[in-house]
């Protein structure tokens, strides 16, 4: 809580009377302390006496000249004059005059030192001695449980690289040291800093608010580029932590060394410009020092290079920089900043910047009289009053209690609730800052916030203005390319630079920059670069499809066409035409023509175990028994031809036993059938699809290849048989023959089964569709060579008996 901001909660009498007791605690106690006045030999450029000191150290300058050439512990020089650091120096001076103002400790009246260590950790410890000294002198005791100096508790210094010094040195005096900026990592740990509380969070939340920053606009590329000093160097490897444990790489790593006056700072800072130009990183995380950025952003301007810039604590705010010449060349700016508010009556103190009686202030003096004319001092006498006012990001300051009640302090401020952790630290997050054009120069808005507890960044997007992309589109720096669904990520050497890979069969991606594709659930399967898995489309011969429809009606005008047949052959049975046909094999021809076409209706649906065996078993059965009938026939027509051979002729007609033989060639067929169901049966095929296949076709296998082989090539046999008895007698006048009609059909049937092998070889999924297509072109080959003819010759020709005799007149 700032000392200022005391003043806000004084309307309220609760809250007065609580303020009023815990500051009177306090001071009491550390009024029991001053045990004597001490005289200060060389007092500070700004004092003010008091019955309780508060010491300030405020580096008011920025720079130390000729650091590196100083070989005489000398007096030390300072120049660069730091605006932000003054107006923080008089935020603390009017708090403290308002304290004093308010009359809120009756009877005791703070006063102030404030000493300038100018930005350098060597002159912050000589400060510090300074403030401890007792009339000009730094008592070494082996006990100090004693030791009083006047100044009993130091605020300050702006940066860690002055504070972590200051507060090893004090640690052996467990002195209390409270820091309003400093945020090192390094200054929790309480054993190394007994001393040392802070009223801002520590760095460790730091760097992890800025990782969730830079995650919350999808940028994984980064550049990194810090100070050599305490601060820099804690920064710089908790990002790095911070950053591998939320997936963000960083580009590179460039350090600068923190003294401005260094020989090698400007050429160094001219090297990493190079380097950031050449990069492709379009974000650069920055830990610097203000007077540092300012030089990296001149080589930045002068390069014509723009960039997406995130600013930690030590510049986010940095006035200098926002007002630079040609800021806004170099793209967009933003960071984190401590949660801050106004002071009240702030801003009326710094457009007068009074000097009270019996006090010092040599800065104030200093400020106005820095851009005075020589020849013209009366225009100093009169500064512009809102200059301050427009030109500095105003602070919150606190004041302080010493070390062992500052840590009991808890306190709500604007709603919130403010302690000191066990570290010694403040919980109360940040701002997130983006700097947006102000005319020639920037200014810091609040954007967003990161919680501590929740950890969590919230940004309104809606509210930032990019200016370094067009259409205000938020840039992109990305080594690689987001990897879209459907694919995974093929890492290089780093893990933010990759190659996309589409996910194989079997397996998905459903999101963006997936490490891996994820394994399809039981039951389902996916396609090369999908982004979700699907069960596969089950495929058999349905009813309501096309081919199975065409098939059917091929069944049915099948059955149609045998029915008519049968019809015909009865009522003409008593013909010549009909009687040479053989009657009785005509039949049974059609009974297995029937059970063949039976065969086919078992290919329509989903398959099983017992459609698949009936189906080949009724094919086999009807096709062999309608085959064994033509063989018969066949055989008939042979013994006719062998007529002028009396001695053959009489063997042959002894084994000329028709039912016999059909039976005995149908059985033949039937034992293969029952073997083959034995040992290998067919069966519903459970192979599974291929992995480029979204359709799983089921039909049925044939079980044994042997077992299939041998069943379609008995009835090749037979077939051929049939082909060689019918072209042997095939000189049979041909009214009392069916030479020509068997030799065609047989040709018929050996073609289509032919053709039929190098699909079944090949396991082509239409297998099923191919095969009952052979059956029924088989079939109709039979129909329509041996029996259609023979219906319409009974039917429509005229005079067939005396045609057929006067051809057998000699």
């Amino acid at each position: 809580m700032s000392l200022a901001q005391f003043l806000i909660v004084i309307g309220n009498t609760t809250q007065r009377n609580m303020c009023l007791r815990l500051l009177s605690l306090v001071l009491w106690a550390a009024l029991v302390q001053v045990s004597q006045t001490n005289v200060y030999i060389s007092p500070p450029k700004a004092f003010m006496d008091g019955d309780v000191i508060i010491g300030i150290l405020s580096s008011v300058h920025s720079t130390i000249d000729n650091l590196q050439g100083r070989v005489r512990p000398e007096e030390f020089t300072c120049s660069n004059f730091d605006q932000i650091s003054f107006v923080r120096m008089l935020a603390a001076i009017y708090t403290i005059d308002s304290i004093n103002e308010a009359n809120f400790l009756p009877g005791v009246r703070l006063g102030y030192a404030v000493y300038d260590p100018c930005a350098d950790a060597t002159k912050a410890l000589h400060s510090v001695e300074q403030m401890l000294s007792t009339n000009g002198s730094l008592p070494v005791m082996d006990d100090y449980s004693e030791f009083r100096p006047q100044v009993k508790v130091i605020i300050g210094a702006r940066y860690s690289l002055l504070t972590i010094p200051v507060a090893k040195l004090l640690s052996l005096y467990l002195f209390p040291q409270i820091s309003t900026t400093s945020s090192a990592v390094v200054l929790s740990d309480k054993l190394k800093f007994p001393g040392f509380l802070r009223v801002i969070p520590s760095d460790v939340y730091q760097t992890e608010a800025l990782v969730q920053l830079i995650r919350h606009f999808k940028w994984n590329w980064v550049g990194l580029v810090s100070m050599d000093d305490d601060y820099g160097k804690g920064v710089h490897q908790s990002f790095l932590k911070d950053a591998e444990d939320a997936g963000v790489c960083v580009a590179y790593e460039h350090v600068i060394p923190h003294y401005l006056g260094h020989a090698e700072s400007e050429q160094r800072i001219k090297e990493v410009a190079r380097k950031i130009q050449l990069s492709d990183a379009q974000v650069v995380m920055v830990i610097l020092r203000p007077e540092l950025v300012k030089m990296l952003f001149e080589e930045m301007i002068r390069s014509n290079t723009t960039r997406v810039w995130i600013a930690s604590d030590a510049w986010s705010r940095s006035t200098d920089v926002a007002t630079m010449k040609d800021i806004n060349k170099v793209g967009d700016i933003l960071g984190f900043n401590f949660i801050s508010g106004k002071i009240t009556g702030f801003e009326q103190y710094l457009q007068n910047l009074p000097i009270g009686p019996g006090v010092r202030n040599d800065f104030i003096v200093e400020y106005k009289q820095k851009d005075c004319p020589a020849d013209s001092p009366e225009v100093c006498s009169k500064p512009n009053a809102d200059y301050l006012v427009k030109n500095t990001d105003l602070p919150v300051f606190y004041g302080e209690r010493l070390r062992e009640k500052l840590q009991k302090v808890n306190f709500t401020l604007d709603g919130k609730t403010h302690f000191f952790n066990e570290d010694g630290d403040f919980e109360n997050g940040y701002d997130v800052i983006m700097w947006e054009p102000d005319g020639d120069h920037r200014r810091a808005e609040v954007k967003g916030n990161f919680t501590i507890q929740p950890r969590e960044v919230v940004v309104n997007n809606h509210d930032i203005i990019w200016t370094s992309t067009p259409n205000n589109t938020i840039p992109v720096s990305r080594c690689s390319l987001p990897c879209p669904p459907g694919s995974s990520k093929k890492v290089f050497n780093v893990s933010c630079c990759y190659s996309c890979t589409l996910c194989i069969e079997g397996y998905y991606s459903d999101r963006s920059d997936e490490d891996d594709c994820h394994r399809c659930p039981k039951d389902t399967w996916s396609q090369k670069g999908w982004t979700k898995c699907e069960p596969r489309t089950v495929k058999y011969l349905q009813w309501s499809d096309p081919y199975p429809i065409a098939l059917l009606v091929g069944v049915g005008v099948g059955l149609l066409l045998l029915i008519i047949v049968f019809v015909c052959f009865i009522v003409y049975r008593n013909t010549v035409l009909i009687r040479s046909a053989n009657l009785l094999m005509s039949c049974f021809m059609m009974v297995g023509l029937a059970v063949s076409f039976g065969s086919v209706v078992l290919f329509m649906g989903e398959p099983s175990i017992h459609l698949c065996r009936a189906q080949q078993t009724m094919y086999a059965l009807g096709f062999t028994l309608c085959v064994s009938c033509i063989l018969v026939k066949a055989f008939r027509t042979f013994l006719a031809f062998m007529v002028f051979d009396p001695v053959r002729h009489h063997r042959l007609k002894k084994i000329y036993k028709p039912l016999i033989i059909m039976i005995l060639a149908t059985s033949v067929q039937g034992l293969v059938c029952v073997f083959w169901l034995i040992y290998d049966t067919p069966d519903v095929d459970q192979t599974p699809p291929s992995n480029q296949s979204m359709i799983h076709v089921l039909q049925c296998t044939e079980g044994s290849n042997v077992g299939f082989g041998v069943m379609h090539g008995y009835i090749a046999l037979l077939a051929f048989i049939c082909f060689l008895l019918a072209f042997k007698g095939r000189k049979v006048p041909q009214d009392f023959s069916e030479t020509g009609i068997i030799i065609f059909s047989m040709l018929i049937h050996l073609f289509v089964w032919l053709c039929f092998i190098p699909i079944y070889i090949t396991k082509n999924e239409s297998r099923p569709i191919v095969q009952a297509s052979a059956i029924l072109v088989s079939n109709y080959g039979i129909i329509f060579c041996h029996f259609i003819p023979k219906c319409y010759r009974a039917i429509w020709g005229k005079n067939t008996t005396e045609r057929i005799l006067r051809r057998l007149r000699p």
